[in-house]
C-alpha cells in the first residue's frame, strides 16, 4: 500500500451518494428537446424541498365543489407574485378569516407542471401575520434605519417657502386629496399641483407609489412632493412603513412631506421624510403660505420700515442741525482769518530774521575778503615783489635759492602787472656784499632781481 486514500467507488461520490451522470453536450447541432428541459427543471425544483414563504394575498379563488383553491401570493415590496394552491379546507379552517390583502406565512413545496410549463406552490400550512407581528417587524426595521442614520435631521432637505408646483401622491378621489387641494388653493390660489393617483393600501400600493415618486422626483418643475393618505388600521398603513419606500424617500432629490393618517399614526415614512405633517390638511398649511396673512405681514413690514426710515431721517437731520450750529460751521472763515494774520506775522518775522542774518554774514564775508586780499600773492606783487620761476621745457619751478637758478637758466619773472622772460647771468651769495639797509633800492635786492 502506498498510503493514498482509495479512489471512490464507481458511480458514487465521496459522501456515498450516487454520482450523477455528466450532462449531455448542448449545442445548436445537439439541442435538448423540451421534455429534457422540463425534466431537468423538475429535478432542480424538487431538490429545493419544502419552504416557508411570506407574502400578501392578492387573489383567492375558492369555488364550491372544487378540491383545490387557487391563490396568488405577492411580494408587498416588489412587483413579483407566485401562484399557490391548497386544499379548500385549509382556508375554511383558518384561525383568522383570510381575505385579499392579508399578510400570511405559508409552508409548502414548489411543483413544476411540465405539461403547461408553469410553477406553483402547493401549501399545507398557512398562518396569518397578526398585528403584533407586524408591529414588531416595523420596530425592527425602524431600529435598522435609525442605525443607518436615515432619521438624522441633518440630511433632511428644506421645504421651499412658496413652491410653484407641488407633487401630490394620494388615492383617487380620496378625502386626503380633497383636503390638500382645497386648503392649499384657499390659502394661495395660484398654486399648481401635479397629482398622481395610486393605490394607498393593499399589495399594489408600494410599486405604484414608487413609480409615482420616481416620476415626480425627475420632473424639474416639481419643488416638493406630498404623500397623503387618511387614517386607517395598521394593516392599511403598512405600505408606508415599507423598507423600499423609505429608502426611496431618502434618496430622492426633491423635498418630501409625509402626511399619512391622523396625529396618532406614525408610519416609518414620517420619520424618513423631510417634513412630517399630522394630517393632509396640516401638510397643505405647512407648505403653502396664507396669501391673506402674507399680505398683512407685508403691510405691517412696510409700515414698520417707513416708520423706521422716518425716525432715522429725523435723527440724522437733528444731528446735522447740531453740527451746523457749532461755531466752526456757523462762520467757517473766522478761523481762517485768524490763521491768516498769524501766518503774515510769522512771515514778516521770518523775513526780518533772514535779512538780519544776510547782512551780518555779508559784513563778515567782506572782512574775510579784505583779509584774504591783504595776504594774497597779488597784493604782495603789487607792493614790488616778484615770483621767479625756472623754465625747463614745459615745466616751471619756483626759484627759492641760487642753487635753483644756475647761470644760463631760462627764467620767468612774474610781477604785479605781468611776467618777464629772462636768463640767469650768474649768482651772488648774500654774504659777499652784505645785505642792504632798509629803504635802499637797487638791482642788488635778491627779491627784485
Amino acid at each position: 500500500m502506498t498510503g493514498a486514500d482509495p479512489a471512490p467507488a464507481a458511480g458514487r461520490t465521496d459522501s456515498g451518494r450516487p454520482r450523477q451522470a455528466p450532462a449531455a453536450a448542448n449545442s445548436a447541432e445537439q439541442p435538448w428537446p423540451v421534455r429534457s428541459v422540463s425534466m431537468k427543471v423538475t429535478q432542480w425544483i424538487d431538490r429545493l424541498g419544502s419552504i416557508w414563504v411570506e407574502g400578501q394575498l392578492t387573489q383567492i379563488n375558492l369555488r364550491p365543489g372544487t378540491r383545490t383553491a387557487f391563490l396568488v401570493l405577492r411580494d408587498p415590496s416588489a412587483d413579483m407574485s407566485l401562484s399557490v394552491t391548497c386544499d379548500p379546507a385549509l382556508l375554511r379552517n383558518a384561525a383568522v378569516p383570510l381575505q385579499e390583502g392579508s399578510r400570511v406565512v405559508v409552508f409548502g413545496k414548489l411543483s413544476f407542471f411540465p405539461g403547461r410549463g408553469t410553477l406553483s406552490l402547493r401549501i399545507s400550512e398557512i398562518r396569518p401575520v397578526g398585528v403584533g407581528e407586524l408591529l414588531a417587524r416595523i420596530e425592527r426595521l425602524k431600529a435598522l434605519l435609525d442605525a443607518e442614520g436615515l432619521f438624522d435631521p441633518r440630511i433632511k432637505r428644506r421645504v421651499p417657502f412658496l413652491p410653484a408646483t407641488i407633487g401630490l401622491i394620494t388615492g383617487r378621489g380620496s378625502a386626503a386629496e380633497h383636503d390638500v387641494l382645497s386648503v392649499a388653493r384657499a390659502r394661495w390660489p395660484a398654486v399648481r399641483f401635479e397629482v398622481r393617483n395610486t393605490a394607498v393600501q393593499g399589495p399594489s400600493a408600494v410599486p405604484q407609489i414608487l413609480d409615482a415618486l420616481t416620476e415626480l422626483d425627475r420632473d424639474p418643475v416639481v419643488e416638493v412632493i406630498v404623500l397623503a393618505r387618511g387614517g386607517g388600521s395598521v394593516e392599511d398603513l403598512l405600505p408606508f412603513s415599507d423598507e423600499t419606500l423609505c429608502r426611496a424617500i431618502v434618496v430622492a432629490t426633491t423635498p418630501i412631506v409625509s402626511a399619512i393618517g391622523h396625529e396618532p399614526d406614525s408610519p416609518l415614512s414620517d420619520l424618513v421624510a423631510d417634513l412630517r405633517a399630522a394630517t393632509p390638511t396640516d401638510a397643505a398649511k405647512r407648505i403653502v403660505p396664507d396669501a391673506a396673512a402674507e399680505t398683512a405681514a407685508v403691510r405691517d413690514l412696510r409700515s414698520r420700515s417707513a416708520a423706521a426710515l422716518r425716525g432715522w431721517v429725523e435723527r440724522e437731520s437733528a444731528a446735522l442741525r447740531q453740527l451746523r450750529s457749532r461755531p466752526v460751521l456757523a462762520d467757517p472763515l473766522r478761523d481762517l482769518g485768524h490763521r491768516y494774520d498769524e501766518v503774515e506775522r510769522l512771515r514778516a518775522a521770518t523775513r526780518r530774521s533772514v535779512e538780519s542774518l544776510v547782512r551780518t554774514e555779508s559784513v563778515a564775508a567782506g572782512h574775510l575778503r579784505r583779509q584774504l586780499t591783504a595776504v594774497g600773492p597779488a597784493a604782495t606783487l603789487a607792493r614790488g615783489y616778484a615770483v621767479v620761476q625756472r623754465v625747463a621745457g614745459s615745466e616751471r619751478h619756483v626759484v627759492r635759492g641760487i642753487e635753483d637758478a644756475p647761470a644760463g637758466s631760462q627764467l620767468r619773472i612774474r610781477v604785479g602787472d605781468g611776467a618777464i622772460s629772462a636768463a640767469a647771468l650768474g649768482t651772488t651769495p648774500l654774504g659777499e656784499h652784505g645785505p642792504r639797509r632798509t629803504g635802499e633800492t637797487g638791482s642788488d635786492d635778491p627779491e627784485r632781481t
